[in-house]
């Protein structure tokens, strides 16, 4: 090996946490030997339970304290489903931040807010004059992934391209905020929506009843080439990076979040499933039916060996909902053990 080399190296591994300064060329070797074996390992894993998908499968996870990362397609394009809620509580709390909303700021339930996925709702919605505040929609819309309370934030938060423009001042590239909630359901199912101004209570199963199978059929297909509303792996980690480490949101707001997030009660057996009870995972998922199986969050790990980043979305794919829910618990685990075992530095990031 070159001195160039060898310098050039050592550099490396110190910055990552593999080596100590004052070791040894053997000890580079040693260390340069284990991190290449340990890393071709999980690489094989995570391809070899990927395949289980029957599907195409994105994966990217970040390790924040040493920026480690380790992916698997990770600039593929995938649906987001719902797990975009996460850019919108991003741009909703950015407003608040400015001062243009409050967390207390309260919302009129109106009739043609009441959109589908959003059973807790409806008995609200029946009673005239019922109104919620900012800070409960955002509980509804992260918790419960409830979809009426989803689109009233998206309103609030200054709508589709407000989010896109938001995302692009963070420099995040390979994510797409196009459409409301309501939309994106009616375009997947095909379903042509009247003008907002129609919508009554139970319009859209109405609309719905109306399509048949081969619409159906027709709609999946269309969606699935459609590029609206998707993300990289990539782009959605570098996102819950920028929250977590305070650049998207302030410390206060970005608190809020993840606190938000860890009560997600959806997604046990995805991010959550195979890791031991009681680990603090701030996360959201995101389903539509065989078109997409995603979930995307924040996993802390004992022992002070720091948090990851991570994003899994699961494409197109008609293997039960189970089996898929158990590839993205693998692929979780074998992430997390590995940099659980793995040495990393001091964090030089403040929390």
């Amino acid at each position: 090996m070159s001195r160039v080399a060898n310098n050039v190296i050592r550099a490396l591994l110190i910055v990552t946490g593999w080596l100590r300064v004052g070791q040894t060329d053997a000890q580079i070797l040693s260390a340069t030997h284990s991190t290449d074996i340990a890393t071709q390992r999980l690489n094989e894993e995570l391809t070899r339970i990927a395949k289980l998908a029957k599907g195409r499968v994105g994966l990217s996870a970040l390790h924040l304290e040493s920026g480690r990362q380790v992916s698997l397609n990770p600039t593929d394009s995938f649906p987001m489903a719902s797990t975009v809620k996460v850019a919108i509580a991003a741009q909703l709390l950015h407003r608040i931040e400015q001062g243009q909303l409050s967390m207390m700021t309260m919302t009129d339930l109106k009739p043609a807010d009441l959109h589908p996925g959003s059973g807790t709702l409806d008995v609200l919605f029946a009673k005239p004059g019922v109104q919620l505040s900012v800070q409960n929609l955002l509980e509804l819309m992260m918790v419960i992934s409830d979809n009426s309370a989803t689109d009233i934030l998206l309103r609030l938060a200054g709508g589709p391209q407000a989010v896109q423009q938001r995302l692009n001042a963070l420099g995040i590239r390979g994510m797409s905020v196009d459409r409301s909630i309501i939309q994106l359901l009616a375009d997947l199912e095909g379903i042509v929506l009247p003008p907002a101004d129609q919508w009554t209570p139970g319009f859209y199963g109405r609309l719905a009843k109306a399509i048949t199978p081969e619409q159906t059929k027709a709609a999946v297909a269309a969606f699935n080439r459609d590029p609206r509303d998707r993300s990289t792996p990539d782009a959605m980690v570098n996102l819950l990076a920028q929250l977590y480490r305070g650049t998207a949101l302030q410390p206060a707001s970005r608190d809020t979040l993840l606190a938000v997030m860890a009560r997600c009660r959806g997604g046990a057996n995805r991010l959550k499933g195979y890791l031991p009870p009681g680990t603090v995972v701030a996360h959201k998922t995101g389903s539509l039916d065989e078109t997409a199986t995603d979930d995307v969050g924040i996993i802390t790990l004992p022992s002070d060996a720091g948090h990851i980043a991570i994003a899994v979305f699961v494409g197109y794919s008609t293997q039960p909902p189970a089996d898929r829910e158990q590839v993205i618990a693998q692929l979780t685990r074998s992430i997390y053990d590995y940099f659980l075992y793995q040495p990393v530095p001091r964090s030089t990031v403040t929390r």
